[in-house]
């Protein structure tokens, strides 16, 4: 009897992945995926022009603090875009959806690029860990997810 619940509880769950996993055309996926890509897009921009730019100084620890929280901003919504675009892809079926919402995941490194280069930038002037600055960026990615999510 428990065999029987266990096959009837997997073949659910499979049904509503599947459901899950199709519930929108292509046609609608797609503006959605591509929103947030955009989005990832300029923020990589942004990483560029910061990381070909000499370290920047500051007159203050308050002031370096506060220029580096707004980066790690930056990167925590490059990873929620990200992330949000590829939860939109997986709603459907399509294979080119999911490809295009995939690829682009690999921008991540442009985030961690820029984590190195502040690092760097600190120097003498304070240390900056960045494995706690990712781990920052973990912790907040899934509420600015929630926070960027187009409405259903």
């Amino acid at each position: 009897m428990r065999a029987i619940i266990l096959i009837l509880f997997a073949q659910v769950l499979g049904s509503i992945s599947a459901v899950s996993a199709g519930d929108r055309s292509a046609e609608e996926a797609r503006p959605r995926v591509e929103h947030h890509l955009l989005e990832a897009e300029q923020l990589v921009r942004h990483f560029e022009s910061v990381l070909a730019q000499e370290c920047p100084r500051f007159g203050t620890a308050d002031e370096r603090r506060a220029y580096v929280d707004g980066e790690v901003e930056h990167a925590v919504l490059l990873v929620a875009h990200l992330e949000q675009a590829w939860v939109e892809a997986k709603r459907t079926s399509d294979k080119d959806v999911r490809l295009a919402a995939k690829a682009p995941r690999a921008q991540v490194k442009s985030a961690q690029r820029l984590i190195t280069k502040l690092q760097t930038c600190a120097g003498d002037d304070g240390a900056l860990e960045p494995s706690a600055v990712w781990r920052r960026v973990e912790q907040e990615v899934p509420r600015r997810q929630a926070e960027i999510a187009l409405p259903h």
